[in-house]
């Protein structure tokens, strides 16, 4: 089970968009990074197709998950995630800082 998922709150913890929150578009596991809306943008030429206009676009790039730490739930600060093994069975990510449930 990973620590941040897509569609988590999660704030910038270093770089250019530091202190920053945006909503985990995508997860990329094997190169350990996200896509994070409205943060680390970039602009890219675009050339023009049939479905998209040419131009200048800006866009999201990836950011490592190690400059990342999920929001905690509560006050939306940032905080770690732990593990806890439910009466039923199933496993759960927690926030450590307020200790609350991350639904999800």
């Amino acid at each position: 089970m990973q620590k941040i998922r897509k569609g988590d709150k999660v704030v910038v913890l270093s770089g250019r968009d530091k202190g920053r929150t945006g909503e985990v578009l995508k997860m990329m596991p094997k190169d350990e990074k996200a896509v994070v809306r409205g943060v680390n943008l970039v602009r890219r030429h675009q050339k023009q197709t049939p479905q998209q206009e040419g131009g200048i676009i800006t866009k999201e790039a990836p950011i490592h998950v190690s400059n990342l730490a999920l929001a905690d739930p509560k006050d939306g600060k940032p905080t770690r995630v732990g593990f806890k093994v439910q009466e039923d069975g199933k496993k759960v990510r927690v926030a450590k800082r307020s200790g609350e449930l991350i639904d999800g």
